[in-house]
């Protein structure tokens, strides 16, 4: 059921709370956090200066404590987008890689693993596939040269774990950010289900209340001035009155459930019988083949609106709705003998004119609207022969109170 559908997607898309979106961005997936276990492949630096084995170990330890402190701002930078791509973020990172080659060459051995580290800190940032080329090769080359000089061709190793650190960090934390953009994109979608849904459901609701009130206004009028002189016609009217109110409920029904269709042939009838109750002379002509679904179904709601518009404001004595139906385009008008619209109206600037002309430009048609050549006011529609389906339910909420303007 369609109402169950929107209560499920409903929940599922609710405001997110303040603790729901640092989850979102902080506890799914690797964050700043997950980075700094790592800082334990600098133990054996520490290591070197506790044991009194390196040479002016002020200098080493002021050095290694620079180095964790713009490791740490790198990494947790590098999780917000903005924040990564800012110039700043490039100036740490190039302090931390001249940092690390400084240390490495001063006293190699067990410092030469800070490279990795680097590693690790490059790939955070540099994340875009052109770019990450450009950063990896030039840095592990530039290690190979430090690591061989200072240590021989026994330390290759950490150019090694130097290279799969850049390129298995960014490569994870580019398929993470990937699959969270899915995930808010999923979210997005939704959440426009929703809308759609609910502006489904406003609309149909919305025009089946509008013209079934008026038919039933209509109706009950005619049902009273009758009722003095021809008893048995006010009974046909009020007859009438019942059946437009048993089939409201039905259409109600099946607006909520969303299995409605609309019908160009069952509103027609509903717009003769409605017109002729407002002493309005109904003409309905219709020529050419058979219209598909979706053309039946848009073509039905113009005929709902514009006769509703008529009953309601036209003050007109004859109304003509010509349907014509071609191989490539269909075409419906709607014209009636009134006093003649008003500029707004003849402009088409009203909420249910500019809902339908929406929902048919959608579907690749038209609806215009004019002065009619002999007074009064001209409503015309035009459709492919194969409009698109999932077109109408779209656009603007049409108005079935029957605003003229």
């Amino acid at each position: 059921m369609a109402v169950t559908r929107l209560k499920r997607t409903t929940t599922a898309c609710r405001p997110a709370t303040v603790r729901d979106r640092w989850r979102a961005r902080n506890g799914r997936g690797p964050n700043g956090f997950s980075m700094l276990p790592w800082l334990l492949m600098g133990l054996g630096a520490l290591s070197h200066l506790v044991r009194g084995e390196a040479a002016n170990p002020w200098f080493g330890g002021l050095g290694l404590l620079v180095f964790h402190t713009l490791y740490i701002a790198v990494v947790f930078r590098a999780f917000d987008r903005g924040r990564r791509e800012a110039p700043l973020t490039w100036v740490l990172l190039a302090a931390l890689a001249a940092l690390t080659f400084a240390l490495a060459i001063g006293y190699g051995r067990e410092w030469l693993m800070l490279f990795p580290l680097l590693g690790l800190a490059v790939g955070s940032v540099a994340r875009r596939p052109r770019l990450l080329p450009a950063l990896a090769f030039p840095l592990c080359a530039a290690v190979a040269l430090v690591t061989v000089w200072r240590d021989g061709w026994t330390a290759i190793g950490v150019v090694y774990g130097t290279f799969i650190s850049v390129m298995v960090t960014a490569a994870i934390l580019a398929l993470d950010e990937t699959v969270r953009e899915l995930r808010e994109t999923r979210e997005e979608l939704a959440r426009a289900a929703v809308e759609r849904e609910r502006l489904r459901f406003s609309r149909d609701l919305h025009d089946l209340l509008g013209h079934t009130l008026s038919v039933i206004v209509v109706k009950s009028e005619a049902a009273r001035r009758l009722a003095p002189r021809d008893l048995d016609a006010a009974l046909g009217q009020v007859t009438d009155i019942e059946a437009v109110g048993r089939q409201a409920l039905t259409e109600i029904r099946e607006a909520v459930t969303g299995y409605r269709e609309g019908s160009l042939g069952t509103e027609l009838d509903r717009a003769r019988s409605a017109l002729a109750a407002a002493d309005v002379e109904p003409v309905v002509r219709r020529s050419g083949p058979p219209l598909e679904p979706a053309a039946e179904a848009l073509l039905g709601w113009v005929v709902r609106e514009a006769a509703t518009n008529v009953v309601r404001h036209a003050r007109a004595s004859r109304c003509e709705i010509v349907v014509t139906s071609g191989p490539e385009r269909t075409r419906l008008t709607v014209a009636d003998d009134g006093p003649g619209p008003s500029p707004a109206a003849a402009g088409g600037a009203g909420t249910g004119l500019r809902g339908l002309r929406e929902r048919l430009a959608a579907a690749g048609g038209t609806l215009t609207t004019a002065a009619a050549p002999a007074g009064g006011f001209l409503l015309t529609a035009e459709l492919p022969a194969s409009p698109d389906p999932t077109a109408s339910p779209g656009g603007e909420e049409p108005s079935g109170l029957g605003s003229r303007l």
